[in-house]
């Protein structure tokens, strides 16, 4: 029978699996990826891994996500992370919108749902005791600084795209990166100079919390920008998986720490597309190029190819659902919810990986 995960490892960390097998006090820093309702596949997994897996060798952990994936480890932050990942998930299924709602009627609607997810759990998010939670976002620059009106907006990401397309290092041109995160992460690993993105450094507080979970999550367009987030640079901020989509950033700078350096990746793909500006380039997911041993100490956890064809319409949730649906909500709703069901085989499978380690299961991690 086919497995429903399948597993990639880095060779660092595929040398590491063969020596050691896979032990939760060697996981430093687990990445969560934008992509939406891509993310609720996972809940099941997550809930184990947070909830009982890595609790079992307490340590400190950097959890960096942008997006669908920030919340994923806001839930992770919560001092009942089990609890808020279902909260999430029930809340993320349950948007409702007309058939073609205002940028104003979406970012209304996302605020709502991240107040009923976050509101009264800010200290406990912020002061977690060993988590250190970093939260992606994107600030515009030139056109996209400070766009008055949605039709210079629309101009500003027209000329990012188009900068995009020749080369990563021209989008630098367009927008900053800024992580707005726990200030008790040195994250010297991030901080160090690695790409052509200026990146900005901001302390995560329970003031800002909110506001930074919705720029993280902010769909350009779709939305309206957040124009203020306490703590932060002035500016008009976005959807941090604009830049990073699948986070593909230095990993292996932490790798043969005394404490254990192996990234620990549940995503809802195999492969990494670096920004979310690179979908349609498929070329860009193996555009590492020199980089490509950033990921050397990571293990990616992803839903086979065989476990995607049981689900209703062969495929993960994602954002189109809500045009295929329509407004017929509760069937989407239903089809979702489904879905999230189904993930509990994704965690009994990396459960027992975990538990007696098969090396045939894991493929290499390159593109």
């Amino acid at each position: 029978m086919s497995s429903p995960i399948q597993i990639h490892a880095g060779k660092t960390a595929m040398e590491h699996l063969r020596q050691h097998g896979l032990q939760a006090k060697d996981i430093a820093i687990i990445p969560a990826a934008a992509g939406g309702p891509k993310g609720l596949i996972l809940q099941a997994l997550d809930q184990w891994l947070f909830g009982e897996w890595l609790p079992s060798a307490p340590r400190e952990r950097t959890l960096i996500g942008a997006s669908i994936g920030a919340w994923r480890m806001a839930a992770a932050s919560h001092a009942d992370p089990v609890a808020a990942f279902q909260r999430l998930g029930e809340l993320y299924c349950e948007q409702r919108y007309p058939a073609k709602p205002s940028a104003r009627r979406v970012s209304d609607e996302i605020s709502a749902l991240l107040h009923h997810f976050i509101d009264g759990h800010e200290q406990e998010i912020v002061h977690q005791p060993l988590h250190r939670l970093q939260l992606l976002t994107v600030r515009g620059r030139g056109l996209l600084q400070a766009p008055h009106s949605s039709a210079s907006a629309k101009l500003g990401f027209a000329a990012a795209s188009f900068a995009n397309l020749t080369s990563r290092a021209n989008l630098a041109r367009h927008m900053d990166r800024v992580v707005i995160g726990d200030q008790r992460d040195p994250l010297f690993w991030l901080k160090a100079k690695f790409d052509h993105f200026e990146t900005h450094f901001c302390a995560l507080t329970a003031d800002n919390l909110m506001p930074a979970l919705l720029a993280s999550g902010t769909l350009p367009l779709i939305m309206e920008p957040v124009r203020h987030i306490p703590q932060t640079p002035n500016g008009t901020y976005w959807d941090g998986g604009i830049i990073d989509y699948h986070l593909a950033l230095p990993y292996s700078r932490i790798s043969g720490g005394k404490d254990g350096g192996l990234v620990l990746y549940p995503h809802f793909t195999d492969h990494i597309v670096p920004g979310w500006l690179d979908k349609s380039l498929p070329w860009r997911r193996a555009s590492l190029g020199k980089n490509r041993g950033w990921l050397d100490n990571m293990i990616m956890v992803s839903p086979s190819p065989a476990f995607l064809l049981t689900l209703s319409r062969g495929k993960l949730p994602d954002r189109q659902d809500f045009f295929h649906y329509g407004t017929n909500h509760d069937f989407r709703i239903q089809n979702w919810k489904l879905a999230i069901a189904e993930s509990a085989r994704l965690r009994d499978a990396f459960a027992a990986f975990v538990e007696k380690p098969d090396l045939s299961q894991v493929k290499p991690l390159n593109f």
